[in-house]
């Protein structure tokens, strides 16, 4: 189990964090996040629901969009817009 991080096109990453728990999602998120240019998209991609309330807590207090949110076979893809 290991954090993936990729940069997949000019202003578009993935961030795989499946198979953690709270409050890892939300922290590597948040770094992730931090690392990223203004107007560029992260597909973040999580299994555990309860991070999706404080990833979305964080997104909202720092003004970055949520554009997408899915779930397939209990994993979630969210994609955030930085602010």
């Amino acid at each position: 189990m290991a954090v993936k991080f990729e940069k997949v096109g000019d202003h578009d990453y993935t961030l795989d964090v499946t198979g953690y728990v709270c409050p890892h999602p939300q922290m590597y998120t948040k770094k992730v996040l931090g690392k990223m240019e203004s107007g560029a998209v992260l597909t973040l991609l999580f299994d555990n629901a309860s991070s999706g309330e404080s990833i979305l807590a964080m997104c909202e207090a720092e003004g970055n969009d949520l554009l997408e949110r899915s779930a397939d076979d209990g994993v979630y893809r969210w994609r955030i817009q930085k602010a």
